[in-house]
């Protein structure tokens, strides 16, 4: 359970229960989260992350690409990245601001993709996940701890052998 290191014994333990009985992770999740979001393209998701965007950080820098990518969470071990990138074009200094999210993210439930992207918004202004970043996710998505740790779980499911829960048409596989 290497996605919920970290958490107590006892919520584990918990954990490891649920594993165990017949529904498993999988039928709690589903029944939490009973069908995925439709964003599928990288033009739908940048519309949704400029949404959320122009709501809570109006005053940030805007974005220049926000893209699914499917190579993030196998190559660094990451469900999203934020980026700046500065480059000098004549006598000005361009930056560029992109999030990336990792195409696991096409088939969950809209919730956790809000999740992620507030995550990633969160760092354009705070760096470091320290109690200030925290705040700030929390205040764009109040539920923003369980929604994580609900996501560890799926994770977790993944991890023991477990199928994708929702299909790309946003139904449920079972």
């Amino acid at each position: 359970m290497k996605y919920l290191a970290g958490y107590p014994p006892a919520l584990l333990a918990q954990v490891k229960q649920q594993m165990e009985t017949a529904t498993g992770l999988a039928g709690m999740l589903q029944k939490r989260y009973p069908s995925a979001h439709e964003i599928r393209t990288d033009r739908a998701l940048y519309d949704y992350v400029n949404g959320l965007k122009s709501d809570f950080m109006r005053n940030a820098e805007p974005l220049s690409k926000v893209a699914f990518d499917s190579k993030l969470h196998v190559i660094r071990n990451a469900l999203g990245t934020h980026t700046t990138v500065q480059r000098v074009q004549g006598s000005k200094l361009k930056t560029k601001r992109e999030i990336r999210v990792a195409s696991l993210f096409k088939e969950v439930p809209e919730e956790w993709l809000r999740m992620i992207v507030v995550h990633e918004l969160a760092h354009m202004k705070q760096r470091d996940h320290d109690k200030a970043f925290y705040a700030l996710c929390t205040h764009m998505e109040p539920a923003y701890h369980q929604l994580e740790f609900d996501l560890r779980l799926y994770l977790t499911h993944l991890d023991a052998g477990g199928e994708r829960l929702w299909l790309a048409d946003g139904s449920r596989t079972q």
